[in-house]
């Protein structure tokens, strides 16, 4: 059908995953907190919309795709800012060439899906990058607050062969609310269940799947994995019945093991899919927000590795409904007065460094030595005056723990601090802070991995700045001890 196929996909989500039995037990004496079964991801106070995207890309980039980037796209409805392009700093992040095209889509959660599928129908060479984030905000007690999780996942699109190509699409727009966030209010209001499923299976899933399936020249039958989102359960289950789908839904796991993940959940479930399938395996995907986008897939290649089904299965189980509603954005603690510095950027310092400071630019000076930030003069004794440096990207450089300190008077929304100095395979020594760090502090010369994330939130100006911090490299599985 096209000659452009999906070379990748991958899902990120973020180490704590919040136990709904704990706030079914919280909540009993309101009759509130659901049934109490699952268990839904939980972004750290330092992670957002965009820095999931981010790490979500770069678990599907091969190391040398950089170049081959022409296109960029990042969807989200929770995304930090209006008016501030986050698909750029994401090309700055990842090192994509600056005269890349860069979008972002917002408003709709079937945006990821939607720029999929006009990137594998498009025409004009090199690779497409689609990313997809979400950190979504609801009121404690309701549905959306214990059922949304915070996640992140990618897709890159190629020219010729890849791991799958289109065989059909079709997309339909309705103005069904399910559930809405305007921007005056800032919180979802969600409508009756059952006039949602009814209605999101009649006049949405069912005409839309069917002229998909149709363009794909297949039946319901031949579909082996299905990625339906659902607004409210058992949506997938009528469609299946009247379209003759035999496949297991995989956003059904996901929900359970991270919860609902918004524009990022059919990417993350289409990850989880090609993990799973084998050559000549057709896929069903289906981005649902105010209508629906639908892509019919048939696998043409083993997917190599196993990211989003890892990501799935490692985190950190959070058994504390204080901290769940903090890290959420609804808890505002008094942290005194070591919490009023002020944490202005100014725009000056991001249109000189911000780039170095996205993308985690050091240098190497003419005598080998790489240092991060790039001064004027090198830090080495042999140095005798200002000098050009080479540029050295150090996330992916091999790292390890060469000093760690946790503190607790050092301002964080989720003490303690950690910052200590991180040790590079390549020689640079860098002074950072330390994140997703649970239970025991790591040892000197634990291996770590570099994690996109914000440096600090300037609340007085409601503004952001984001930086690279190192992390344990290991994750447990999800089902360990959490605070």
């Amino acid at each position: 059908m096209t000659a452009k196929s999906l070379h990748g996909v991958a899902g990120y989500l973020p180490l704590l995953r919040f136990e709904q039995a704990v706030a079914k037990a919280e909540l009993r004496w309101a009759g509130l907190g659901g049934a109490g079964k699952g268990r839904r991801a939980v972004a750290g106070w330092d992670e957002d919309a965009l820095t999931q995207a981010v790490e979500a890309a770069r678990l599907v980039l091969p190391a040398d795709a950089a170049k081959a980037v022409t296109r960029v796209t990042f969807a989200s409805t929770s995304a930090a800012f209006t008016d501030r392009s986050q698909a750029g700093i994401l090309v700055d992040a990842l090192q994509f060439d600056r005269g890349a095209d860069a979008l972002d889509v917002a408003g709709s959660r079937r945006g990821a899906v939607a720029a999929l599928s006009r990137a594998l129908r498009g025409a004009a060479p090199g690779a497409e990058l689609i990313a997809a984030g979400e950190k979504r905000v609801a009121q404690p007690g309701s549905m959306p607050h214990l059922a949304w999780g915070d996640g992140g996942a990618a897709a890159i699109v190629g020219d010729g062969p890849g791991i799958a190509r289109l065989l059909g699409a079709a997309s339909i727009n309705a103005d069904l609310l399910d559930s809405y966030t305007s921007a005056g209010r800032g919180l979802p209001y969600v409508t009756e269940e059952r006039f949602v499923r009814d209605s999101a299976v009649a006049d949405i899933y069912v005409p839309v799947i069917k002229h998909a399936l149709g363009a794909a020249k297949i039946s319901g039958a031949d579909i082996a994995y299905a990625i339906v989102p659902e607004p409210v359960g058992g949506t997938y289950a009528a469609a299946a019945r009247t379209l003759g789908l035999k496949a297991p839904n995989i956003c059904d796991e996901i929900a359970v093991e991270a919860g609902e993940l918004g524009a990022a959940m059919p990417l993350f479930g289409l990850g989880l899919a090609l993990e799973r399938a084998a050559i000549g395996d057709r896929v069903l995907l289906v981005g649902f927000g105010n209508g629906a986008e639908v892509l019919v897939l048939e696998v043409t290649a083993a997917s190599s590795g196993q990211a989003t089904s890892q990501m799935l299965g490692n985190g950190q189980a959070l058994r504390s409904y204080s901290r769940f509603l903090s890290l959420t954005g609804m808890l505002p603690l008094e942290w005194g007065p070591r919490a009023e510095v002020n944490q202005k950027t100014n725009a000056s310092v991001l249109a000189r460094h911000g780039r170095d400071m996205h993308g985690f630019v050091g240098g190497r000076d003419a005598r080998g030595n790489v240092q991060f930030p790039k001064t004027p003069m090198p830090v080495s004794p042999e140095a005798t005056g200002p000098e050009s440096y080479e540029d050295v990207v150090l996330r992916d450089v091999p790292a390890k723990v060469a000093s760690i300190t946790a503190d607790r008077l050092n301002f964080t929304p989720d003490p303690p601090f950690y910052f200590g100095l991180v040790q590079f395979e390549n020689g640079a020594r860098v002074a950072m802070e330390i994140c997703d760090v649970e239970g025991a502090t790591p040892a000197v010369g634990d291996p770590l991995r570099m994690r996109f994330r914000i440096k600090a939130i300037d609340r007085q100006r409601d503004f952001r700045t984001y930086f690279w911090k190192g992390a344990p490299a290991n994750r447990p599985q999800a089902a360990g001890e959490g605070a």
